[in-house]
């Protein structure tokens, strides 16, 4: 992702949000502290997992089981958005790549990513204006990881794009080069979430709806 294609973006979701820039700077300096040789997973690593795929980006819609069920996901690279990770592992399924702030799972949702990465996946952990807390608390248990964040990006704390943790799965998967990229797990017309959720959504099918894939 070139920045400076994403910044006028990026800039018009803070306002929108009344976000403020300079939070999402330090939690994404505050991230890079953390990075070591040993707990970073490398890029080309990535690459060749997305690369030439067909990548399935799965999001925490409650219909992500019953999309599951109506497809073949073996034939897929998939990569989950936050708490879908939670919903693969319970069935049995350790996702290749997992998107993830860490702050709108529950505790054991996190102990399920955590045990995802353990098992293989590799997690891009991303940094924002009010999730310090949790970088703090969890990022120290995750053997290997990429540190994401959506202002400037610096040494190796990256901006693939994205806002929020399943557009941002998307713009991974296109980065990297997915053969095709299909989504299952998304609702984004769901009544059932408060105002900010809804926001959300409207920005993530805004954003991914902007690509043909």
């Amino acid at each position: 992702m070139d920045f400076a294609t994403w910044e006028p973006i990026y800039e018009r979701i803070l306002e929108d949000f009344g976000f403020d820039r300079a939070g999402d700077e330090k939690a994404a300096f505050f991230l890079s502290r953390m990075l070591t040789e040993e707990n970073t997973a490398s890029l080309s690593e990535l690459k060749a997992i997305i690369s030439g795929k067909p990548v399935l980006v799965c999001g925490n819609a409650p219909r992500l089981r019953s999309d599951l069920s109506e497809i073949n996901f073996s034939a897929f690279t998939l990569i989950a958005a936050d708490g879908a990770a939670a919903v693969l592992m319970d069935m049995g399924i350790v996702p290749e790549v997992i998107c993830t702030d860490l702050d709108g799972n529950s505790e054991a949702d996190i102990e399920k990513e955590i045990l995802a990465c353990e098992e293989g996946s590799i997690v891009l952990i991303h940094a924002h204006g009010d999730n310090i807390d949790k970088l703090e608390k969890y990022v120290p248990r995750f053997k290997r990881f990429i540190a994401t964040t959506q202002a400037k990006p610096f040494d190796d704390v990256y901006n693939f794009g994205g806002f929020s943790d399943g557009d941002r799965c998307f713009f991974v998967a296109r980065e990297f080069g997915a053969q095709k990229i299909r989504l299952v797990g998304f609702d984004f017309e769901d009544s059932d979430v408060n105002p900010i959720k809804k926001k959300k959504l409207k920005w993530a099918k805004k954003l991914m709806g902007t690509y043909d894939f």
